[in-house]
């Protein structure tokens, strides 16, 4: 995460109050994961309201981790471009079958 105001680091309050916003702002999104197994046995992950966001893992677990890391990165470009942060809080998933 970038310091803000200074180059003190872990000695300006100015600065760890400006982290902790980002933190807190991080942890007020929500975000829904497409996950899809790989013929290799891998997951890929797909974050939708994140374009360009996709991780996978070496299984379910994994591949959330490293999904939270990813969104985690994703959000803290945006913030630190200034940039409005999307997310899924209001969108609804709906599953449809079509028979071909």
């Amino acid at each position: 995460m970038s310091w803000g105001c200074c180059k003190l680091k872990n000695y300006c309050l100015n600065c760890s109050l400006l982290n902790v916003v980002k933190i807190i702002k991080l942890m007020t999104h929500t975000y829904k994961l497409l996950l899809r197994k790989e013929p290799e046995g891998q997951y890929t992950v797909i974050v939708p309201a994140l374009p360009g966001c996709i991780t996978f893992g070496e299984n379910i677990d994994h591949a959330i981790e490293m999904a939270k890391e990813a969104i985690q990165l994703y959000v803290e470009e945006l913030q630190d471009r200034g940039e409005e942060i999307p997310d899924d809080s209001e969108t609804l998933e709906y599953s449809l079958n079509i028979s071909a």
